[in-house]
């Protein structure tokens, strides 16, 4: 079931979700434009610590921009919401935990909250706030890419550099899309070592 386009006396919280290059941050941009040709009105946030393409738009891979505003920390959020009907919030996993209460409340005051951000970390494991988000929300997207190395659907985001932090922003000259069989969690995997389509890291 897909959400409504405009709220019926409620508000409820979408969440986009899936690995790095999964069209994520483009699909939040596409939602948030139909609100506004509807003629709803919208804001878009995102962390301060995502700086990569413009300190007051958000971007997606493939060169789409909407307007946007940094904030630290999502108790931020609430009071530059204003009388938007129609709240964004990308990269939520570089987001604190309160950020789940946050967007319940805006949903229980009757806004529609567009979620997006990565499930998992280049190691796996559950990253920031994301679990309790899809946990608490009415409606859910996994997105996939398609693997650098046999061109599978890819849900595992690969990190391609030598970093032990869990936060690195970065795009594909840190990180590319693996599936399930390709990802490497446990070391980072140089970029050289991408195969034709087809082999699998394993094959002679």
């Amino acid at each position: 079931m897909r959400p409504s386009a405009t709220p019926q006396d409620t508000g409820w919280i979408e969440v986009i979700t899936g690995c790095m290059f999964s069209g994520k941050t483009e699909e939040l941009i596409r939602r948030i434009r139909r609100a506004q040709y509807a003629h709803q009105s919208v804001v878009v946030f995102k962390p301060t610590i995502d700086r990569r393409y413009s300190t007051d738009s958000l971007g997606s891979h493939s060169g789409h921009r909407l307007r946007s505003f940094l904030v630290d920390r999502a108790a931020e959020i609430p009071s530059k919401v204003g009388d938007a009907q129609v709240v964004g919030i990308d990269e939520a996993q570089f987001f604190d935990a309160g950020l789940v209460g946050v967007a319940s409340d805006l949903a229980d005051a009757g806004r529609r909250v567009v979620v997006a951000g990565l499930d998992l970390d280049s190691q796996g494991r559950p990253f920031g706030p994301m679990p309790d988000l899809l946990a608490t929300a009415e409606y859910i997207d996994k997105m996939l890419a398609i693997c650098v190395v046999c061109g599978n659907p890819a849900d595992r985001t690969q990190r391609i550099v030598d970093r032990d932090a869990q936060i690195l922003v970065g795009e594909a000259d840190a990180y590319e899309a693996r599936c399930r069989r390709c990802w490497r969690p446990h070391a980072f995997a140089p970029a050289q070592e991408r195969l034709p389509f087809g082999r699998n890291l394993a094959d002679p």
